[in-house]
């Protein structure tokens, strides 16, 4: 479990931090803060492996926190202001939240904050997706192919069909790319899925997937993994 905090004077702020946090069953909210007192008190208690930090606070901005503490954890800056960003670089912090911090936004911090920490051999072996409004669960080994129509993405997996609102291009970031490549701008398929493949078309049985020509070199390195296989 990652032990989270919330360092923000705007109460408002917080809960939608808390929010989106909810929808994570891998981060645990140990505590809420309004002010750094708070959390210097929240962090001489308790071991916090991520911090989501405001900026811009009374008394003591997040920046000065951030200094005053010997061993921080993580941080994930959230504010309003623009202009702060490139002071969070030089505390390697793992993201810059720009507020209202919508759960999309959020859920990428997450993924790399996860990507950054996670050991190797827990990496997890599946990834959640808003679907309908929800979070579901999709095991790794049950995708077989993604298939993008404009801002949407349908997912096709053993057990039936799921489309949820992101871009290709971010969906291949959230899978790993051992398990899965893109063959196409709009289809990326499950690696240890495939049956076969020809010039401009892959097998995954009885389904066939166009092979884009600027993705025909990715393509050419699976052969032999495809040859095996058959």
């Amino acid at each position: 479990m990652i032990n989270c905090i919330i360092v923000d004077d705007e109460p408002l702020a917080i809960k939608v931090i808390e929010s989106h946090l909810a929808r994570f069953d891998k981060l645990s909210l140990i505590r809420s803060c309004a002010n750094a007192l708070e959390a210097f008190d929240a962090l001489s208690k308790t071991d916090v492996d991520l911090m989501f930090l405001d900026i811009r606070m009374p008394v003591m901005t997040g920046i000065e926190f951030i200094k005053a503490l010997r061993n921080p954890p993580a941080v994930i800056f959230t504010t309003a202001y623009s202009e702060f960003a490139v002071d969070s670089y030089e505390f390697e912090a793992i993201d810059y939240l720009l507020k209202p911090v919508t759960f999309e936004r959020f859920e990428k911090s997450i993924h790399k904050y996860l990507k950054q920490n996670l050991p190797v051999e827990a990496t997890p072996n599946y990834t959640y997706f808003k679907v309908n409004g929800k979070l579901i669960k999709l095991e790794h080994h049950s995708i077989l192919y993604a298939q993008s129509i404009k801002d949407y993405i349908i997912i096709h997996t053993t057990s039936g069909n799921h489309i949820t609102h992101m871009t290709m291009k971010y969906l291949a970031e959230l899978l790993p790319p051992e398990l899965f490549i893109r063959v196409h701008r709009s289809f990326l398929i499950s690696i240890p899925h495939l049956t076969g493949a020809g010039n401009n078309e892959i097998y995954l049985d009885k389904v066939k997937i166009p092979i884009g020509d600027s993705f025909k070199k990715e393509i050419l390195s699976l052969r032999t993994r495809i040859t095996k296989m058959k």
